[in-house]
């Protein structure tokens, strides 16, 4: 009898297991985004790692197994994963998250996007058309696509729909509460260069000066001539260079070394296990820190 009832449980566990929405999502920002939103009745993977510029990846096995056990893929969108992510999708043969399908969410989809329009020339370096992808450094733009993303979730678990909204409702009242915190703290930064158009999200939530970027082109590495046009242009200024962790010291070096600058390397995603807002959250914390930090 005790066998029995044993594999009885053993049974309901992995019936309960099986009812969880299992979620593909493409980078750490928008698995920890599930995980808020869908908590303990979704089962999330995060295809990219947290150190590697998503824009640069490469479809392997391992995001293909992902993709065929998921029922739904949590996506950026605005090509960020163009160069992955379709042949992944292929490679996967799962009808559920082909674009189009229930299974497909793209964030950018679903909230207003700056430096839309650009030509896609390759001739202007890495652009995106559809606009500028990294919404995820801006946590009110996150919330938007939380509620979003909610609704999604609810399509696929209507059981949990109601809980989804709650989720997202705090996450939004946990981002308006941030946000009038960084704003009060960055009110006067002098502003920063910055590698890449990566923050420009966050430089404009709370209002803080961009000075330049490290790229003369988007995905173009610094050159020799762009630095020391910004050297140039910078000379007598206050400000601060801001560069990610898997973008190289170089350019930050140089002007920390002409204009005596300080710069900080800092975080744009989450680690991939990232299961609350609160690690989100102090990330942002330190981009603003740094900005605070010069005065």
């Amino acid at each position: 009898m005790k066998r029995v009832i044993i594999g009885m449980l053993l049974m309901l566990a992995a019936v309960a297991a099986s009812a969880e929405v299992r979620v593909a999502a493409t980078v750490p920002n928008m698995g920890m985004l599930a995980r808020v939103i869908g908590g303990d009745a979704v089962d999330v993977t995060v295809m990219a790692p947290a150190d590697r510029d998503a824009h640069y990846l490469e479809a392997r096995p391992s995001m293909m197994a992902a993709l065929r056990r998921a029922d739904v893929v949590v996506a950026v969108g605005a090509e960020l994963e163009v160069g992955w992510l379709p042949a992944a999708l292929q490679g996967a043969n799962n009808p559920r998250v082909q674009v189009g399908r229930t299974g497909y969410f793209e964030g950018a989809a679903h909230i207003e996007l700056i430096e839309a329009g650009a030509a896609a020339d390759r001739a202007g370096g890495d652009v995106h058309p559809a606009g500028n992808p990294h919404f995820y450094m801006d946590p009110q733009r996150m919330a938007e696509v939380g509620f979003a993303l909610a609704e999604r979730l609810g399509r696929l678990d209507s059981d949990n729909a109601e809980r989804f909204l709650e989720n997202a409702e705090r996450f939004a009242a946990m981002a308006d509460e941030r946000v009038a915190a960084w704003l009060e703290r960055a009110e006067d930064v002098p502003g920063a260069v910055l590698y890449h158009k990566d923050a420009n999200y966050l430089m404009r939530l709370i209002d803080a000066p961009i000075l330049g970027y490290l790229e003369p082109l988007p995905g173009i590495p610094p050159t020799a001539r762009h630095l020391r046009g910004l050297v140039r242009d910078l000379d007598g200024r206050d400000g601060i260079t801001l560069y990610t962790d898997f973008q190289p010291s170089r350019g930050a070096d140089f002007l920390e070394r002409e204009l005596g600058w300080p710069s900080r390397q800092l975080p744009n995603q989450v680690s991939t296990t990232a299961d609350d807002a609160e690690e989100y959250f102090e990330m942002i914390d330190r981009w603003v820190e740094a900005l605070a930090s010069v005065r």
